[in-house]
Order: structure tokens, then C-alpha cells, then sequence
């Protein structure tokens, strides 16, 4: 799953460097692109033995060591964030462990950046995607995993309503509406490319 991630990330670098150019310096896609080639040397290192929890630290930890900027530190910290509660369920990835990560990587990244909900930013689909996660523990995972990325998708949608007030976009001023963040963005296709792997393996 998270090796097909890291490939959609890697194609979708057009399309994400674009979205930032519209809004910052245009670095994200590139970033995000040298991040998952990063992790999936990683995780092939890593190999299929690892528990869970070792395979999203590995690549948190690749992402940040090789993006650089707030990127780096945020995605980074996505993934590495629910590493220690998700070594509860070490071989199973499940729609509880989804909320898991989803909540501890927001609350993280919210502590480090100082950014919320509303800022124009990857919270604006991660924040929601998580409160969603959390409402469908009990679902098997590629269910609880659609209703996720579509929650995911919303926001980066939404996000366009909104003014910048984090980054060099805040810049921008009223000149941000009607684009998206591209760090929502990157969130949305992260959380869709889980739900298209749990969905075509169940």
C-alpha cells in the first residue's frame, strides 16, 4: 500500500507542482516527488518483515530527511506520528489504526507548525479526514477507507474557499481564493491511492 502511495505521489508531481506555483514557489511537487522516491528505497530496505509501525516510520523518516523545508517535516511527520500507538496491531492494518494515524499525525503536525483548520493548508483535509476515520472505526477497512478519501477530497475542494494565512501564500491575500493548497492536495491522493489498494485486495 504505501509503495503505491509513494507512486502516485511521484506521478501526480505535475499537477502538485502547478497547484503550489499558483500559490507559492511551486517546490511541493518536487519535494513530495524526492520524498517518496526516498521512502520507497526505504521501504524496499525495509523489507516485507517489518511490523507496521516500522514501515511508517521508515517512511516518515525518509520524507523527512530528504524533502527538506515544511514539507519535509509535515508529511514526514504524518506518517511517523501514529507509529507507536499502530504497534498495538503489528501485522493488520485496520480502520481503527487509519484513525490512529490520521489523529495523532494532525495533532502533531498542528503542535510543530502551529497551523488549524482554516489556514489554507494539508489540515484542511487531513483535520477532516481524521474526525471521519474516528466515526468509522467499526467499519472493515476499504469501506471506512472511501469515506475517508472522499472526506479528504472535500477539504482540498473546500480549501479553495479559503484565504492563506500560513507560508508564502499568505502573501497572496484575497489572490488565493478559488485555488487549492497543494499540500491538501497531496493528502487527498495519498488517502484515495489507500482506499484504491484496500479496496482491490479485499
Amino acid at each position: 500500500m504505501l509503495l503505491l502511495v509513494a507512486q502516485r505521489i511521484i506521478e501526480a508531481e505535475p499537477e502538485l507542482s502547478e497547484a503550489d506555483r499558483r500559490l507559492g514557489d511551486g517546490d511541493h511537487g518536487i519535494g513530495m516527488q524526492r520524498g517518496m522516491e526516498a521512502a520507497i528505497a526505504k521501504l524496499n530496505e525495509t523489507g516485507d518483515g517489518a511490523v507496521i509501525a516500522d514501515l511508517f516510520g521508515a517512511m516518515g523518516m525518509a520524507m523527512m530527511s530528504s524533502m527538506g523545508g515544511a514539507s519535509g517535516v509535515v508529511f514526514g511527520s504524518m506518517f511517523r506520528a501514529g507509529t507507536k500507538a499502530l504497534k498495538d496491531s503489528p501485522t493488520e492494518f485496520t480502520s481503527r489504526s487509519l484513525a490512529v494515524l490520521l489523529e495523532q499525525g494532525a495533532e502533531t503536525i498542528m503542535k510543530r507548525g502551529g497551523a488549524k483548520p482554516g489556514d489554507k493548508t494539508m489540515l484542511d483535509a487531513l483535520v477532516p479526514a481524521a474526525e471521519k476515520a474516528a466515526e468509522l472505526v467499526d467499519l472493515p477497512l476499504p469501506q471506512a477507507l472511501d469515506q475517508v478519501a472522499a472526506t479528504a477530497e472535500a477539504g482540498r475542494d473546500a480549501s479553495c474557499n479559503l484565504i492563506a494565512t500560513m507560508g508564502r501564500a499568505k502573501t497572496l491575500g484575497e489572490k488565493s481564493l478559488g485555488l487549492p493548497d497543494a499540500g491538501a492536495c497531496s493528502v487527498a491522493i495519498i488517502l484515495r491511492t489507500m482506499a484504491d489498494f484496500a479496496n482491490s485486495a479485499a
